[in-house]
C-alpha cells in the first residue's frame, strides 16, 4: 500500500469502528460469513493470520468462534493496531507491516482479510494470493472479505450509488460520506471474477464467492 493510504488510516483509526457500521451494508452478514468460512479449514483452527487487520474487527469475531487459536494481526498503520490491541489485548500478536512484505512465518490454518487487499494494484493482489497459498497448511483456508468492482463500468457506477444510498440510510451524513469517497479514491478494486481467476492461477482449490451484496463480497479458497 502507498504511504498516503497508510497515513489516511493512521488518522482514521479512532473513528474506524463506528463508521464501519454505517458504511458497510449488511455489516453483520458480511463479517459473519467470513468467520463461518473457517468451517472449511481443517479442525481445529489453531493458527490464523489477519492481513490488513485494522482495529481487529474481523479478528475479534474469529476469536469468539475459535478462542484457543493463535492469532496474528498485520497492518501498516500502527494507530490501527493500537485500537486492535485495546480490543484484544494479549489474546493476539501484532505486526506492523505492508501487504507487499514477506508474510509472518506459517504454516497457517487460515489467512483472513477484511477490506484491505483492494488497496493493492492488481499485480500486487495476484502476487499476494500466491504468497498466501504458500503460507497456508495443506487444506488451509484463505478468506477475503472485500470491496469489489462491478464487472462493467455501468454496474460499478450502480454499485457506488447503491453503497451511498445504504450508507445514508444507516446514518452517514455528508461529511462522513465525503471522507469515505476521499479514501475510496485510493482503492484499486477488482471484480469477483478477477479474484477467482487470480486464486486459480495461484494454485488454490475450491475458490468461490460465498456472499455478495453489490460491492461487498466474501471470497474463499482452499489450499
Amino acid at each position: 500500500m502507498t504511504d498516503r493510504t497508510t497515513a489516511l488510516f493512521q488518522a482514521y483509526a479512532n473513528d474506524y469502528d463506528a463508521a464501519r457500521r454505517r458504511l458497510v451494508p449488511m455489516f453483520d452478514t458480511f463479517y459473519d460469513t467470513a468467520v463461518q468460512a473457517l468451517e472449511l479449514a481443517p479442525e481445529p483452527v489453531t493458527r490464523v493470520l489477519d492481513l490488513g487487520a485494522g482495529t481487529g474487527l474481523l479478528s475479534a469475531r474469529v476469536l469468539a468462534e475459535h478462542p484457543s487459536a493463535e492469532l496474528v494481526l498485520l497492518d501498516g498503520a500502527p494507530a490501527m493496531l493500537d485500537e486492535a490491541r485495546a480490543r484484544l489485548g494479549d489474546r493476539a500478536r501484532y505486526v506492523v507491516g505492508d501487504l507487499t512484505d514477506p508474510l509472518p512465518p506459517g504454516p497457517w490454518d487460515a489467512v483472513v482479510s477484511a477490506l484491505a487487499i483492494h488497496h493493492l494494484p492488481d499485480e500486487g493482489k495476484a502476487q499476494l494470493f500466491t504468497r498466501v497459498r504458500e503460507a497456508l497448511a495443506p487444506g488451509g483456508i484463505f478468506v477475503n472479505a472485500e470491496q469489489v468492482a462491478g464487472p462493467t463500468p455501468q454496474l460499478d457506477a450502480h454499485y457506488l450509488r447503491h453503497h451511498e444510498a445504504c450508507a445514508r440510510a444507516l446514518g452517514t451524513g455528508d461529511a462522513e460520506w465525503d471522507a469515505a469517497i476521499e479514501r475510496m479514491r485510493h482503492d484499486r478494486k477488482a471484480s469477483v471474477e478477477a479474484h477467482l481467476e487470480w486464486l486459480d492461477r495461484a494454485g488454490f482449490a475450491d475458490a468461490d464467492c460465498l456472499f455478495k451484496d453489490h460491492s461487498f463480497a466474501v471470497i474463499v479458497a482452499r489450499r
